[in-house]
């Protein structure tokens, strides 16, 4: 380990995944970004718990749903399992963490899915693990987070399909791996003593789609959380065989359709609609549905569709103009169920960087 003080900053972006049809599979990375700014200063002994202070501002800040405890903290949490599968047992010492977060919490837009790929690129950095590629980063991200479209759309940028082997359940049993707040299982992470199972290699793969650069998403965010895994609760366990057909013209069409350049409303419209979850989630989030089918791009110059956000309820309006008046008329929907909501604009991003600052 170096004897000399470091810094950096990684830096990882929201995203959103599914677009309407891609149901775990489709991501898309947006600009609004998770940043760690850490700073490892060599010391012999250490009062924090495995070497590490963690500090925090932005989502969540001050609740309970943010620890400060390095073994309960997701990130640190990752990136414990990436130093344990090196034989590195804890941060070096001495290892600030301060994270910077102004992804809404549970609200659809990868917020779980970025602690994940920011925590995987920690233990990469702090341990000097610099043999470890972004497709080996990526294996680690699916051990930890089994849906690979909000972690693929993060590590990698941009409009990602992606697609995930099956695991053994010898290794997805084992408690050394920390489980992402999405999955509703134990946390995972724990310290046994013994090295935790390393993923097998390959276990993800991503393409990366082209995206029309007059294309903007605009995210609506309502001010209430659903959790992921009650949102995967709702969904049948079997679709019928229409529904998924219909899906799956649709999931064909969309990539080519938003990679056009001039974009094709009609098109992209009709390439957004859903049957396999959406229309499941409205017991959760209300007055979905009359949103998602609320206009269309002849009746909304400038739209060209609407889709949930991931798991929502946050409702992502793809658009070239009129991205004010678009948000005013999905905000007004919220309203009328006495949902207040935000909104922002956001165009894709690339993916998870480190810039070292000494």
């Amino acid at each position: 380990m170096s004897t000399m003080a470091q810094s950096f900053v990684i830096k990882t972006p929201c995203s959103s995944a599914n677009i309407g049809p891609g149901f775990d599979v489709i991501g898309l990375a947006l600009s609004m970004y998770l940043e760690l700014h850490v700073t490892v200063t060599p010391s012999t002994e250490s009062k924090q718990p495995l070497n590490c202070r963690i500090t925090y501002e932005g989502e969540g800040e001050g609740t309970d749903e943010i620890s400060l405890d390095p073994e309960v903290n997701l990130i640190t949490r990752v990136a414990l399992y990436v130093l344990r599968c090196h034989d590195q047992r804890a941060f070096p010492a001495e290892t600030h963490v301060h994270i910077k977060n102004p992804i809404p919490l549970g609200r659809g837009l990868g917020s779980s899915g970025a602690a994940v790929v920011a925590g995987v690129m920690l233990g990469k950095e702090v341990g000097q693990l610099h043999h470890l590629t972004g497709e080996r980063l990526f294996d680690f991200c699916l051990m930890i987070e089994r849906h690979p479209d909000n972690v693929g759309a993060a590590l990698f940028g941009g409009f990602v399909g992606t697609y995930l082997k099956p695991l053994t359940p010898e290794d997805t049993a084992r408690v050394e791996i920390p489980l992402s707040e999405v999955l509703p299982a134990p946390a995972g992470g724990i310290d046994t003593g013994i090295r935790p199972p390393e993923p097998p290699h390959g276990i993800g793969h991503h393409i990366k789609f082209p995206w029309a650069q007059e294309i903007k998403a605009v995210a609506i965010i309502p001010e209430f959380e659903v959790p992921t895994a009650k949102a995967r609760e709702v969904l049948p366990a079997q679709y019928p065989r229409n529904d998924v057909t219909f899906n799956l013209q649709r999931i064909a069409l969309l990539p080519v359709a938003l990679g056009q350049s001039p974009p094709d409303p009609e098109l992209i419209y009709l390439a957004m609609q859903d049957k396999l979850h959406q229309p499941y989630r409205q017991t959760l989030i209300p007055g979905l549905t009359e949103i998602v089918e609320s206009m269309t791009p002849a009746t909304q110059p400038g739209l060209l569709g609407v889709c949930l956000s991931g798991a929502g309820p946050t409702i992502l309006a793809l658009a070239t103009s009129n991205f004010e008046e678009i948000a005013n008329r999905i905000i007004s929907k919220f309203k009328e169920n006495k949902i207040v909501c935000n909104w922002k604009v956001l165009e894709p991003a690339e993916g998870t960087t480190v810039v070292r600052t000494r």
